[in-house]
């Protein structure tokens, strides 16, 4: 088990124990793309003796063809998986309720994204979770991000941001963020933050995410899927440069360095 992954045990098995009797805690985890936040969790909730669910909010985009119309009614941007705006949170609390909801007996479909497709798998290809959980996991990296509504008005961070000439994108974004995403994170029991250094290293760390899925499917990632992912992450830039600053809800924090490696914690 790798060192972030211990700290995400202790900060588990802590929400667990100090739980009310019957009630199944919400656990949000966030961090950059590429910080390590799915590994941590998978082998965390493997080391754990009591049952727990987890899932990623990526899992809970919004389907290709959902995004379309999204993208022709608000912003062609939105067409891009992963800002505020692109997830499906009805079927997330949905989940959340069925496995809060659920006995001994029970067996709860959790989505599956396929990233490589863009797309939703359908549902038979989505996986189950047995029984009743002891807890609820979710990472993602933007879990518990603050809106800004200023944030339309402001200089372009990149050329995403500077093709976005209304503002348009921006705006949606805010006010999602400021509405659905905040009755979102006011259902967590609790958060854990895994902080980069800096959002330079993110274009390093996603890279290496890319590249394992290719492999993870047999292949070598195309070069030319470099530079999709440098247009990529600027959808991303903004939200998490303002993760980074402190921009977020309150919780537990692993701060790390551009190797992934452990600087300090607090909370966990």
């Amino acid at each position: 088990m790798n060192e972030i992954a211990r700290h995400v045990l202790r900060w588990i098995e802590g929400a667990i124990d100090a739980a009310p009797e019957g009630h199944v805690p919400l656990l949000f985890l966030s961090g950059p793309q590429g910080a390590g936040k799915s590994t941590a969790v998978a082998e965390a909730i493997a080391a754990l003796a009591l049952p727990v669910a987890g899932a990623s909010i990526d899992d809970f985009y919004l389907t290709h063809l959902e995004r379309d119309m999204l993208a022709r009614k608000v912003s062609p941007l939105f067409l891009t998986r992963g800002p505020p705006g692109t997830h499906d949170l009805a079927l997330l609390h949905d989940t959340v309720e069925t496995l809060r909801m659920a006995d001994a007996g029970a067996s709860t479909l959790l989505p599956v994204f396929d990233k490589l497709a863009d797309d939703r798998r359908p549902e038979p290809a989505w996986r189950s979770f047995h029984g009743k959980p002891a807890a609820i996991v979710i990472e993602g990296w933007l879990m518990g991000v603050e809106a800004d509504p200023d944030a339309a008005a402001s200089a372009p961070l990149n050329a995403v941001e500077a093709s976005d000439l209304g503002g348009d994108w921006r705006r949606a974004q805010e006010e999602a963020l400021g509405t659905d995403y905040a009755a979102l994170w006011s259902m967590a029991d609790g958060f854990l933050h895994i902080v980069a250094p800096g959002f330079d290293c993110v274009r390093g760390w996603r890279l290496q995410q890319e590249q394992a899925l290719w492999e993870a499917r047999g292949e070598a990632m195309p070069e030319a899927r470099r530079g999709w992912v440098d247009e990529f992450i600027q959808h991303y830039e903004r939200l998490t440069r303002r993760m980074i600053a402190g921009r977020r809800r309150p919780g537990a924090e692993i701060h790390i360095d551009a190797e992934r490696r452990v600087i300090r914690t607090s909370g966990c």
